[in-house]
């Protein structure tokens, strides 16, 4: 069984599609799962909606999702994206789901799961940092049971592997902060024999160039801030 696992794609659409080209050359793929913050930050949160609609995937709910669709903040940011995807958008986002347990072929739940989120398993909003503390993981993880965590929010990737589990930040479709502005998506595969996954971080050219040019056209505010915090790829 294998598993893709993309997140964060934040209204940028041609990088979407990078990544959706991307695992697409990846045979035997079972399952794909968006875990959310699909629209606000970036120029076409219209085209991003439009071409989830055409997937056949799980799409969760990122924190942003839930705020532009509640209207629980304010900006120019969020004025843009609501008014981009209508009405319909709003209700589509409001309606996303929290979390997405997989079992895979002869496993045991909850035991041998894949579990995605967007943030944690808890809540939307509080990351879970590479370097997260024992006590730091009891307060964001809780008592969840599964073999994999995955998620993205934080937009930085890595892989770490606990006594009990594996977490992997997959970062995000749209604007990653750990330095690497490539796009990043996670392929997990089931081995039923060994009865484990395996987890995997893919790495994908941005189109940067043909993404300026699109925050430009789109009437985006400050695009040009947009476009430097994009090729910054930092929180920094």
């Amino acid at each position: 069984m294998k598993v893709a696992v993309l997140s964060d794609i934040h209204g940028f659409s041609l990088a979407l599609d990078r990544v959706l080209a991307d695992i697409a050359t990846e045979p035997g793929i079972d399952r794909m799962v968006i875990a959310g913050d699909l629209c606000e930050v970036g120029p076409d949160p219209r085209g991003v909606l439009e071409r989830v609609a055409t997937l056949d995937a799980v799409v969760l709910q990122g924190n942003t999702d839930r705020d532009v669709a509640n209207g629980s903040r304010d900006s120019e940011g969020i004025r843009f994206t609501a008014d981009q995807i209508g009405a319909e958008g709003l209700k589509y986002l409001r309606n996303l789901r929290f979390s997405e347990r997989v079992t895979p072929p002869g496993g045991e739940s909850p035991r041998d799961d894949l579990l995605v989120v967007h943030a944690n398993p808890l809540d939307q909003d509080r990351h879970v940092p590479p370097d997260a503390s024992p006590h730091e993981l009891r307060e964001l993880l809780g008592d969840t049971a599964s073999a994999v965590i995955a998620f993205g929010h934080l937009h930085v990737a890595y892989i770490r592997e606990l006594p009990t589990m594996t977490l992997i930040d997959v970062s995000a479709v749209g604007n990653p902060k750990d330095g690497d502005l490539r796009s990043k998506w996670g392929l997990l595969e089931w081995d039923e024999d060994a009865r484990r996954w395996s987890v995997t971080l893919r790495y994908v050219d941005y189109p940067i160039e043909e993404t300026e040019a699109q925050i430009m056209a789109s009437g985006i505010p400050n695009p040009k801030g947009v476009i430097r915090k994009l090729r910054k790829a930092s929180y920094s």
